[in-house]
């Protein structure tokens, strides 16, 4: 009799292990499948202008700081209340500082052409001529209305552990489709923006002259 009560005890558990598998996997194929965005840079064709400086200079871009807030693979929007919008099923395909990055380094390749760029972290035998600190103070979106981009940024020689150029630059443009591909678009166009800004900076900053070479007693 024991046995034969265990026997069905046991089926009693396997039966509710497979229900709750099976729910489990019905609930999995229901839900939406996550969307991954990349902020997408300028080409050269697209560059609304160009700056010349030596082709020489190396020019490291990073480290790119964010606000804690969105140091998350969702993607952060605000609602009318301004309250935060966490994405569930749409995300950065790369961690949002990183991103930044990339984009404003590759922004700055089609504006500033011919010039070496490095992204942070970077070899430190690389002889980076100016290295470009960037602290995005706000981005704040709302999906039916506009983007607003706050960043801090500074253009430093380490050479000469020397800070050239300190600024603070403001973007708000409207979010055009109001979804989240349309944000996306909406702030690859106000980093390409910023960058456009930083390319102007450097290429104003003064040429150092060249070296002269000491002049060599020649008598012997």
């Amino acid at each position: 009799m024991r046995q034969v009560s265990f026997f069905v005890y046991c089926r009693v558990i396997a039966c509710a292990i497979f229900v709750l598998t099976l729910a489990g996997c019905l609930s999995m194929s229901n839900s939406p499948t996550p969307r991954f965005y990349m902020l997408k840079a300028i080409d050269e064709h697209q560059a609304a202008q160009k700056f010349k400086i030596p082709s020489d200079i190396i020019i490291g871009v990073g480290p790119v700081s964010i606000p804690e807030y969105l140091n998350r693979p969702q993607i952060v929007t605000q609602d009318k209340n301004k309250m935060l919008t966490f994405a569930q099923f749409d995300r950065w395909g790369e961690n949002l500082d990183r991103a930044l990055g990339r984009l404003i380094s590759e922004d700055l390749v089609a504006m500033l052409p011919g010039v070496t760029f490095e992204l942070f972290p970077w070899n430190m035998d690389i002889p980076v001529k100016y290295q470009v600190f960037i602290d995005v103070v706000q981005l704040e979106g709302e999906l039916k209305k506009d983007l607003f981009f706050v960043a801090q940024w500074s253009v430093f020689n380490p050479d000469k552990n020397k800070m050239l150029v300190i600024k603070r630059s403001e973007f708000r443009q409207p979010i055009n489709p109001n979804n989240y591909s349309g944000l996306v678009g909406t702030l690859s166009a106000a980093c390409a923006s910023l960058s456009s800004e930083i390319a102007e900076a450097v290429a104003k900053l003064p040429a150092e002259p060249e070296k002269k070479e000491e002049a060599t007693d020649s008598k012997e």
